[in-house]
Order: C-alpha cells, then structure tokens, then sequence
C-alpha cells in the first residue's frame, strides 16, 4: 500500500523522498552495526546507501535533460524544391475583407503562450520540507506530549478473586475477608515508603483464601504478600478463638525471641522473632532438598478487635539478606493496613 502511494507521486517530490529517506536509515543502520559489530546490519545500511546513489544518479540525469536546449527542428523547403521546375501560379483575386459579425470577438493576434512548467526544484525543496516537519513531529512527540508510560517499571497488582469459591470455613466466620481483600489493602502505593525503601517497586503480589493448618478447614486463614527487592510483607488474618494474652503466653514454651507486647489502634498486640522456613523443590522430578532454616522474620500479631475476644492479624517482614527494618515500620504498615481491611457481613 505504502509503495503504490509512494507511485503517485511527482517525479520530483518522490524522488527526493527517496533519496532522503534511503540516506537517513543507511547511515543511521551503518553506524549502529558499526557499534555493535554486526555483519548483516552493515550490509542492510550498504543496501540502503546503494539504493539512494541510483536515485541520486536517476535525478542528475532528470536535471541535466531539462536544462539541455531541444533540437531546433529545421526544414529546408528550398533545397526539397530545388530539383523541381518552376510551375506558374495563379494570380490571386484580390477579395473583400469579410466584416467582422456583430458581437463577434477577434482573435488575439501573435503566437499562444506556453504552459508554464512547474518549479522541478520548488517541488524538490518542499517534499523535503514536509518529510522533516513529519519525522520531526515523529521524534519531538514522545517528548512534548505527555504520556502515561514514562520508562519506568510499573507495580504489581492483584489479581481479582471475585470468582473464587471460597472454603466452608467462610461460610461460617462471616467477618472474615478474603485473601484478595488483603491483598488490596496492603499492596498500597506508600508501603515501599513505609518499609524505608521509597524507591523499589513492588514485583510480586499475590493473595489466598486458605485455612489454617491443622484446624481440619474449619479456621478461616486468607493471606495476602507483596515482594519487593528488599524486603517481602506478608499480612494474615486468622479467624479463631485464641487471644493475643493466649497467643504471648504460648510464645514463652517456643522458640520467638524478642518478644514485646503493646497496643495498636487500641488493641492488643505483640511483637516476636522468628525464622522463616526454606524449602528446596525440584521440578525435574528427582526429590527436592530438605527443609531448612530461611532468614529471620519479625511478626506483629495485632488482635481482631479491642476486647480481645479470639482471632487476629499477622503482619511479617523478611528479606533474603536477613536484614529486616525497626519496628517502627511494622507499626507504620499496621496503622495503615489494618484501617482499610473491609470486614464482611452475614
């Protein structure tokens, strides 16, 4: 299509098109290839500069044709007569001029004047000029216009669960919300901020609707966590009857170290220490490595409601480095997320 257009152009406007075009991507493919090092684009740019010198050629000798003067195309009557003999003519009678009719236009005397030609050169310069207003309009676009897609890398976001069947235990805890719910309220904008790293993006996002383990189903457990290259957040909401004082109690039979109770948004909370388990699996069918110990993880358990009465949030930070961020950005994230959890209705 593009070629059939380019077809019906003048001679002269397309022609310098071509040689325009043909020398901008020749020179541009051949410095390129001479870059990077590579054969065939230096021989696509030679095709291209091969290409413009044959119009080039082609339009030199368009030029030269019009400025070179036509053949004067002489007849010589006297020498095509010469060998014939004298004949005498007729004398002519002298006739009366005819009279010009009423209304009637005379004829404009001397010879018609020739159709001008149009400006081989004037069609040249403004094809070019067209061609440069388009490819600067091309080039300076990006630049001037604004655009939503600004290089950098945008956020991962949740993927919508509205479809998902969620387990019985839902069914029967009806404030319980689902792991996309969790999802959307912590993958928010600020929470690199919070965490310290203002400048990461979130790479990986994901949420569940799961229950907790060996509660048989019957505990409601959704999830949801939001990896970043720093660290990774993950917030859980368990839906049970043990209570934050229940909850710290137990953590004096186990391994958590650096316990610390406090509230949060008026409710109970606590804070504890503990190690993230690594599990090696092996997709090529042989068995995967053993379960190991992973980095460290800091928790802040917060409950359900200010009473106490059973239930509550886990909101855990950890990086593959082992290096984790204060407290105080637990808190931050806690003060932030917790707010925007929906709770649902019967």
């Amino acid at each position: 299509m593009l070629g059939f257009l380019v077809r019906l152009l003048p001679f002269w406007v397309r022609e310098p098109l071509l040689i325009l075009v043909g020398s901008v991507f020749g020179v541009r493919i051949m410095y390129l290839a001479h870059r990077d090092g590579e054969w065939v684009a230096a021989a696509i740019g030679l095709v291209f500069l091969v290409f413009t010198a044959v119009r080039v050629h082609t339009v030199a000798r368009a030029l030269r044709a019009r400025r070179a003067p036509a053949p004067a195309a002489a007849v010589d009557e006297t020498a095509a007569d010469a060998t014939a003999e004298p004949q005498p003519q007729p004398q002519p009678q002298p006739q009366r001029p005819a009279e010009p009719r009423p209304g009637a236009q005379a004829a404009p005397a001397g010879p018609a004047a020739p159709e001008k030609e149009p400006n081989a050169w004037g069609q040249a310069v403004a094809a070019v000029a067209v061609f440069a207003a388009l490819g600067a309009a091309l080039w300076l676009g990006p630049h001037l216009l604004p655009s939503d897609d600004d290089g950098a890398p945008r956020a991962a976001s949740c993927a919508g669960g509205e479809d998902e069947e969620l387990p019985g235990a839902y069914r029967k805890t009806p404030r319980a919300v689902t792991g996309d719910e969790l999802c959307n309220a912590l993958n928010r904008p600020d929470l690199a901020q919070l965490l310290g790293t203002p400048a990461e993006t979130a790479t990986a996002v994901s949420g569940s609707s799961g229950t907790a383990p060996l509660t048989d189903g019957k505990v409601a457990q959704p999830e949801a966590e939001v990896q970043f290259d720093t660290y990774t957040v993950n917030v859980s909401a368990t839906y049970n009857e043990l209570s934050i004082a229940q909850y710290v109690k137990l953590m004096e039979y186990g391994e958590e170290t650096d316990v610390k109770t406090l509230s949060v948004l008026g409710r109970p909370a606590v804070l504890a220490s503990d190690h993230t388990m690594k599990i090696e699996i092996n997709f090529g069918g042989g068995s995967g490595g053993p379960v190991e110990q992973g980095p460290p993880a800091r928790t802040l358990s917060v409950a359900l409601d200010a009473k106490d009465r059973g239930g509550y949030y886990d909101i855990t930070v950890w990086s593959t480095s082992g290096a984790l961020p204060d407290d105080g950005a637990l808190l931050d994230i806690a003060e932030k997320v917790l707010p925007t959890i929906p709770e649902r209705t019967v």
